[in-house]
């Protein structure tokens, strides 16, 4: 089947094959009919197979007609994060080469005075983020009554990220007889749910099976100890010891280990570029633009990265940590072998992460390999780091006045001179005590004897084995008062 067949306009015909495409994809071909048709969609497939041309072309061929009013968007695309919502923006540019349709990005980080002068001009497009998109709204700079189609793009990661209760609340700001297409790779059930609420009699599309991973990527598993130091070598071993690895994205889970993993690569030597939710939008975007020109071969990423972005020449994508959830996993390594290409995953998987690891071999429905011993047959090794282990991850985190790391000598014993430096004190201080016990003493030193006040407060730095009864030499003073009885008259 050809995209002639699908009954796409002249115009996006000719886009599609400008950028070299002839046949379109599964999720392509079954959807692009029915969303020219005015159908609602909801379509299931693995990432990678272009869901985001499935409704990029079709939605051009339909505005074609019609025009744009002031602050009145005709479609809207929901995105979970800036990153995807760049990367739709980007294809409403290449396949819409042939028209002159205006197409707006509502996403955190950039100036909402440049967002608000595109919206005033009337918009054909608007691609946004939930909470971009609900400020403008609240400031009265935007109306949605004008929506004639809404696309709900990853919606599991809407779920993950805590944006469900804004797309109800978007919803209800549609119009009703608006064309909804809902698109995921995964679908647990409280994405159904919402599938459900959202769309009527829609066209269910699902071209393989839910949390499935693509055939043509390698899946391996490495065992690795539980510190990180132990699981940041696992990683440079797996990295140097690659074969055909041109590029590739290290996944973790938390943001802070995001940038600590980072500078341990520079600092051996690795080109990497960092990329999470805490960094400015110029600077997320450099780091994209840096590792999809080659200048940094590595990637280490949160989950941010995970959904959707279409870097198609990744070789290689590493778990530095395994995802808690385990879509996050199909979503992770669908980064590679996309298109098509070969690719390769390898998850570090330590002690404690059986559990996320069962999850992980049950949803995608098959066992994933060893790559080497696995976790049971691994030899056990120290859970304790060394001392210098320990000083050189605290300087590699910075420390304030860039001081060295001690020498490995320093958690040794004492050497010998210091403890013959002690040894002369001794007979000075039993000559010292037999002067004491013959001359008398003053009576000031009497004086001086330890108080046994009640509020003296016990040392316990000579605490003796000897189990103590009741409450031992210290009697509390208010223990020690008489007690007065009154007589009854």
């Amino acid at each position: 089947m050809s995209f002639a067949e699908l009954g796409l306009s002249d115009k996006v015909q000719q886009a599609v094959e400008a950028s070299g495409y002839t046949e379109p994809t599964p999720i392509q071909a079954q959807a692009i009919p029915h969303v020219l048709a005015r159908r609602d969609v909801l379509g299931v497939a693995q990432t990678g197979t272009g869901k985001t041309a499935a409704f990029t072309l079709p939605m051009l061929t339909l505005l074609e007609t019609g025009r744009a009013r002031a602050r009145m968007p005709r479609t809207l695309i929901l995105e979970p994060t800036r990153e995807l919502a760049a990367q739709v923006e980007d294809n409403f540019d290449k396949y819409g080469i042939n028209h002159r349709l205006s197409v707006a990005l509502l996403i955190g980080g950039v100036s909402f005075g440049d967002q608000d002068a595109k919206i005033t001009r009337g918009v054909d497009v608007l691609i946004a983020t939930p909470g971009r998109l609900l400020d403008h709204f609240e400031r009265g700079k935007l109306l949605l009554t004008g929506v004639e189609l809404l696309v709900i793009d990853e919606a599991d990661r809407m779920l993950d990220m805590g944006f469900i209760p804004d797309i109800e609340r978007i919803v209800k700001l549609v119009p009703f007889t608006r064309q909804t297409l809902f698109f995921s790779a995964t679908m647990p059930p409280e994405i159904q749910r919402l599938a459900d609420a959202f769309l009527h009699n829609p066209v269910k599309i699902e071209v393989a099976r839910p949390a499935s991973t693509a055939a043509t990527i390698t899946q391996r598993l490495v065992a690795t100890g539980s510190q990180d130091f132990e699981k940041r070598e696992t990683l440079r071993e797996l990295i140097r010891g690659a074969t055909d690895l041109k590029n590739a994205i290290v996944f973790c889970n938390r943001k802070r280990d995001v940038a600590t993993l980072h500078r341990s690569l520079q600092k051996h030597g690795f080109a990497a570029a960092a990329l999470h939710g805490d960094m400015d939008q110029h600077a997320r975007m450099a780091a994209l633009d840096s590792f999809r020109t080659g200048e940094m071969p590595i990637l280490v990423a949160s989950d941010v990265a995970a959904r959707g972005l279409d870097i198609p020449a990744v070789s290689h994508v590493f778990n530095y940590d395994i995802p808690h959830h385990a879509e996050d996993y199909v979503h992770r390594i669908g980064r590679t072998g996309r298109a098509g290409r070969t690719g390769y995953s390898f998850t570090l998987v330590g002690p404690g992460d059986e559990k996320s690891l069962t999850a992980i071999e049950k949803l995608i429905g098959q066992p994933v390999e060893w790559e080497g011993p696995s976790l049971a047959e691994r030899p056990a090794s120290d859970s304790r780091p060394s001392r210098r282990r320990g000083r050189e991850d605290r300087s590699s985190r910075g420390r304030k006045g860039g001081g060295r790391s001690r020498p490995d000598d320093a958690a040794e014993p004492r050497p010998p001179r210091e403890r013959e430096a002690r040894e002369p004190r001794e007979p000075r201080e039993a000559a010292q005590a037999s002067h004491e016990q013959s001359a008398p003493r003053p009576a000031r030193d009497r004086d001086r004897q330890p108080s046994k006040a009640p509020h003296s407060r016990p040392r316990h730095d000579h605490d003796s084995d000897a189990p103590v009864i009741g409450l031992g030499d210290h009697v509390p003073a208010f223990l020690l008062r008489p007690t007065l009885i009154k007589k009854q008259k």
